[in-house]
């Protein structure tokens, strides 16, 4: 069924989707202060001049074992949440030697999206610069749009990002335009179209896992299959990877735990990142 034929506001209003979101968001928020409390870091460093404009770097405490640093970058429609509710997800990547990145950005209506994706890449670069190290690039929801942005869009970077991980991201934007996400944002067709990574031309190399939940609507699905089967085209090493029976809220669960397929993933991509 074409994205025009559905009803685009329950394909992608999750909360709606999921009554319990709440539940999970107070899970995440607590879980994220109690892993901030003990662990080993630097928390709210600069990447840029705005009030939001900060992020927090998680160290293994075995040792970091010097490979890419992952960068993981939160969900909320670009309009809502913060970094200090996941913090947690660092565990995962942090217990299998890898530091992890988590930025804030400045939320919609009081950014545009494409300032949005601009305070990514200044993040991003921020990090590069600062440790000399390349990035996996993940992130959920919006934070997986801002991912494949980050690895489609090279220039200018203190090196390009070769290796992304979105997990339920949103890569084809126009469906967005018609429903109640787009309030904050306002975005009309032709600035979606324009900011979204479907539209553009793919990186010349690298590798992506676009990873979604299984229990999630169908406009996500086409979402992660569209972009593996478009950089695929392209020369990309791609994979879709599905969450069994995971919904949009408990999809980034496993990034938590050191054992989960999805940290696996991450390992995979910064041995070839």
């Amino acid at each position: 069924m074409a994205a025009e034929e559905r009803d685009l506001e329950a394909e992608y209003n999750n909360r709606a989707r999921v009554p319990e979101h709440p539940a999970h968001i107070a899970g995440w928020q607590r879980d994220a202060a109690a892993y901030r409390d003990h662990a080993a870091g630097e928390f709210d460093l600069a990447y840029g001049p705005g009030e939001r404009h900060r992020l927090d770097l998680f160290y293994p405490r075995t040792g970091d074992a010097g490979g890419p640093i992952v960068l993981y970058i939160h969900g909320g429609y670009w309009q809502a949440l913060d970094k200090s509710f996941f913090s947690h997800l660092a565990r995962g990547a942090n217990e299998r030697g890898f530091t992890v990145a988590i930025p804030n950005y400045t939320l919609a209506p009081a950014a545009t999206l494409a300032e949005i994706v601009a305070e990514m890449e200044s993040a991003a670069d921020f990090l590069m610069r600062r440790t000399g190290r390349p990035l996996v690039a993940t992130g959920h929801s919006a934070g997986g749009h801002l991912a494949a942005c980050l690895m489609a869009r090279p220039e200018p970077r203190a090196m390009p990002v070769r290796a992304a991980m979105p997990i339920s991201g949103l890569f084809d934007l126009p469906p967005l335009v018609p429903t109640s996400i787009n309030k904050a944002l306002g975005l009309t067709i032709e600035e979606a179209r324009r900011l979204s990574p479907l539209e553009w031309t793919p990186p010349e190399t690298g590798q992506l896992v676009a990873v979604v939940g299984g229990a999630e609507s169908g406009e996500f699905l086409r979402q992660s299959r569209a972009i593996v089967e478009r950089w695929g085209k392209a020369g990309i090493a791609t994979r879709y990877h599905e969450v069994p029976r995971a919904h949009h809220f408990d999809v980034i669960a496993g990034l938590a735990d050191p054992g989960d397929p999805l940290v696996d993933i991450v390992v995979e991509l910064a041995a070839k990142a």
